[in-house]
């Protein structure tokens, strides 16, 4: 690992590595197929672009999303290290182009989408480079079980198979339950894997669910009282996101937005926008921030309840990726429920998927009702042993949720008799208290 750490102060400017990156890197490195679950913004693209620059040939890189392709080339050409893409923004000339200079050796990582796998003319060229490493950036994408799932990641593992010479296979990704990481080996036929999990906490940030409130009243306040500070706004809708973009912009806020029903170029101009700081709040679907290269996210705020704790997780992970405090807030309302189940009928055919879509949403409910520590049952959710007590950095356990809290109990009764006007009697103010845990 010596020439490994050579590598990381020479192009990276680091002394050291994060925790459980360098195992990772070792593994790649003596050619061992690797499975690596990291959290959001625990630094897995070094994990891939590291062995890329220390084993001879060029390193193919698959990733999903187009944006978060140029983001990493653009950083690793402005580092030095020769690299390039291969998508579908580009012309049949330019994409022949970049081929011939791969099969020249002249990058060292080329990134691919999953679909161009299925290309028999790539599928020819690649045969003739020296390929040392196949890493698989949102691999859980493979798995149906996972909550992003995409068919074009089923061609990767064929892909693999019609390798004349196999590399090494590197598969990464920020969540992934047992189910979905035993997909993941075997769909792409991962040989004897050293599987790493360096856990899913990311003590810097803060969970909070708030229920019943109005929600664009919510916005609005927390926007104001955040000014300055970059922000990330998840609706479950493109009509949702459409209309609170507009709310947002008529209360002066610089605010942007991206979903699927804009075109390619709005959302460009939006997610530069967002980037670059000109904007400080980013209204949008969840077609928006896999792998987006902005660390200083300051909050994420889920305008709807998500499909499954993988999905919120992963989203509500784009707070604080600079190591500083982000926070996390979802706003739940009983209508969510009703909305994500119509979601899963319309998107999901197969009779034993839908069945797993509706327990990971029976998972998330849960999540939006417990009156338990929240890091903790995000990380149970997980498979992770449980924290030895209350977190002290969520809403539930800076709430009063203690019974052993006589105070902050004693005045969330008062100030619940105060609301009611004293005209009720003590089942209704117990049952009030009950929503508000």
């Amino acid at each position: 690992m010596q020439d490994a750490r050579k590598l990381l102060a020479k192009y990276y400017g680091y002394t050291d590595f994060r925790p459980g990156q360098a195992e990772i890197i070792s593994s790649l490195i003596s050619g061992t197929d690797t499975l690596a679950v990291m959290p959001t913004g625990a630094g897995k693209s070094l994990c891939y672009q590291l062995p890329a620059l220390a084993l001879p040939g060029t390193a193919i890189v698959i990733s999903p999303l187009i944006s978060l392709m140029k983001d990493q080339i653009d950083a690793l050409q402005g580092m030095g290290i020769p690299a390039a893409y291969i998508n579908s923004s580009l012309s049949g000339a330019e994409a022949n182009e970049r081929l011939y200079n791969a099969r020249r050796g002249r990058y060292k990582l080329l990134y691919v989408a999953p679909e161009r796998l299925e290309s028999e003319y790539f599928q020819a060229a690649v045969q003739e480079l020296e390929i040392s490493l196949l890493a698989i950036d949102e691999a859980h994408c493979v798995s149906q079980w996972g909550h992003d799932f995409r068919p074009s990641y089923r061609a990767i593992g064929p892909f693999i198979g019609r390798l004349a010479n196999r590399p090494v296979v590197g598969a990464f990704t920020a969540t992934a339950t047992d189910e979905v990481k035993r997909d993941v080996i075997e769909l792409l036929a991962l040989r004897n894997p050293a599987t790493y999990y360096t856990g899913v906490d990311r003590a810097n940030l803060s969970f909070a669910v708030c229920r019943g409130e109005n929600r664009k009243e919510f916005v609005l306040k927390y926007v104001a009282a955040s000014k300055g500070k970059a922000g990330i706004i998840y609706a479950a809708t493109r009509k949702e996101v459409d209309n609170l973009y507009a709310v947002l912009r008529k209360a002066g806020w610089p605010a942007g937005r991206y979903h699927a029903g804009l075109g390619d170029e709005e959302r460009k101009k939006s997610q530069e926008a967002f980037i670059r700081d000109d904007i400080g709040v980013m209204v949008a679907t969840n077609a928006f921030g896999m792998g987006i290269d902005k660390p200083d996210v300051r909050y994420v705020i889920h305008y709807n309840m998500p499909k499954s704790m993988e999905s919120y997780y992963q989203e509500a992970g784009r707070a604080g990726r600079d190591g500083e405090p982000g926070e996390c807030i979802l706003l739940y309302g009983a209508q969510d429920v009703q909305l994500q189940k119509f979601l899963i009928e319309q998107s999901v055919s197969d009779s034993e998927r839908k069945a797993g879509e509706y327990a990971k949403l029976k998972a998330m409910v849960d999540y939006c009702h417990t009156p338990a520590c929240l890091r903790r049952h995000i990380l149970g959710y997980f498979g992770e042993a449980a924290l030895a007590g209350e977190c002290g950095n969520c809403g539930n356990c800076n709430d009063g949720n203690d019974p052993a809290d006589i105070t902050a109990v004693a005045q969330k009764v008062l100030a619940c008799v105060a609301r009611l006007k004293e005209r009720y009697g003590v089942s209704l103010v117990a049952d009030v208290l009950k929503v508000r845990r």
